[in-house]
């Protein structure tokens, strides 16, 4: 197989062993994700004898590879791989409501350019669901028929093109005519721009595209994407499980043994039910990627309510603890001061007692004060009423 550049050589031998493909298949993934978005790949069997033959079929010149299977089968993914593993720089039209076909030509010549004036490897990466409009098979179906798509470009570019090839034509010993210098450019085109065609099988899209543009499959190298082996399950369930927590190691085990199992019961039944309702259900490898991920967010949020909820019991057994402790001070506090209420009421009901006796005896002594009081009143009037007398005797004894 042919082995990463930026690992080691670039040479095609076989392999010893699975256990050394995987080797260089994984760190050429690592190396793959320093420098790339990361993709989270499980190297099974399967998807490394998918990358080997990838890679075998775009080394060679003009070389186009077909990839056939159900949605979710790996084929994006492991293409880019591939790609980078021989080295190419992996392409890829982005799809909007306005893309057109005069996008599309645009988007080839600039694969063109580099691939035939920078001498640049390249993957052309393109999907059944980038096909908006089947008129962008027909440019497809000249790239991988005779790898020059008409009217691609005009004149005034093909001036451009032949200017700029003309050095790299001559130093390769080629005269440099204009017809000549653009069969050379056309030349490096096939040998650096590959297609990985990435198809499904499901429905009659892909047989009625297949027969009005042939060159999809007979200029091509299919790869037919099966169904994941059970052990390639098990092995994608183990990967994305591990840093799951699950408790014990046997727990863990069953849990990653089930998914298979569930896997495969659905598959099952989705035959039975094929037969009954005469309808199709489809499980691909993107399904079961996707049970596994509900799976883990399931469980992420039953663990994140089971620990909220005990963090709010832990809370509210602290809140019962302090209050508990709070009240058993009150209540000591409260037996002090109720011995000192007890005191101070005894205390106060002597004091009460002894004015309640003081207050008597002022009663008395005021009532008597009163009938002194009465008394001297009575003796002021007497005195009063004597002294009148004597002024009116004087006064008498004086007119006379």
């Amino acid at each position: 197989m042919p082995l990463p550049g930026g690992l080691v050589e670039k040479i095609y031998e076989q392999v010893p062993n699975v256990d050394s493909l995987f080797k260089v298949l994984d760190e050429a993934l690592k190396e793959y994700n320093d420098l790339n978005a990361a993709m989270d790949l499980v190297l099974f069997e399967d998807a490394m004898k998918h990358v080997c033959r990838i890679s075998r079929i775009i080394m060679n010149s003009s070389g186009h590879a077909l990839l056939i299977g159900v949605g979710g089968s790996g084929k994006q993914s492991l293409s880019r791989l591939a790609s980078f593993i021989c080295g190419y720089t992996t392409s890829q039209i982005t799809i909007s409501q306005t893309y057109s076909m005069n996008d599309l030509k645009t988007d080839l010549q600039g694969m063109f350019n580099k691939a035939g004036l920078k001498d640049e490897g390249i993957l052309f990466l393109f999907t059944e669901g980038q096909i908006t409009n089947e008129k962008f098979l027909v440019y497809i179906n000249d790239l991988l028929s005779s790898g020059e798509i008409a009217d691609l470009f005009s004149v005034e570019e093909k001036d451009q093109i032949y200017n700029t090839i003309r050095p790299a034509a001559k130093g390769a010993g080629i005269s440099d005519t204009r017809e000549n210098c653009l069969g050379f450019f056309i030349d490096r085109v096939k040998n650096n721009l590959h297609m990985a065609l990435c198809f499904s099988p499901v429905g009659d899209s892909f047989r009625n595209r297949s027969r009005k543009f042939p060159a999809i499959v007979n200029c091509t190298v299919i790869d037919w994407f099966h169904d994941w082996p059970k052990d390639a399950l098990l092995s994608v369930a183990t990967r994305f499980l591990g840093a799951t927590e699950l408790g014990d190691d046997v727990v863990r085990q069953g849990v990653i043994e089930f998914m298979p199992f569930s896997f495969e019961s659905v598959n099952h039944a989705s035959i039975k039910y094929k037969e009954v309702e005469k309808r199709y259900c489809y499980t691909t490898p993107k399904s079961f990627l996707e049970l596994i991920k509900l799976f883990n967010l399931m469980i992420g949020k039953r663990r994140d309510f089971i620990l909220s909820s005990k963090e709010r019991l832990e809370n509210g057994l602290i809140k019962l603890i302090e209050t508990a402790e709070i009240v058993a001070k009150l209540e000591e506090d409260l037996k002090v001061k109720t011995v000192e209420v007890e005191e101070k009421k005894a205390s106060a009901e002597i004091f009460a007692a002894q004015v309640l006796k003081e207050k008597t005896i002022v009663t008395e002594e005021s009532e008597k004060a009163n009938i002194e009081a009465a008394n001297c009143e009575i003796i002021q009037k007497e005195v009063e009423e004597k002294a009148l007398l004597v002024r009116l005797i004087w006064l008498k004894l004086f007119l006379y």
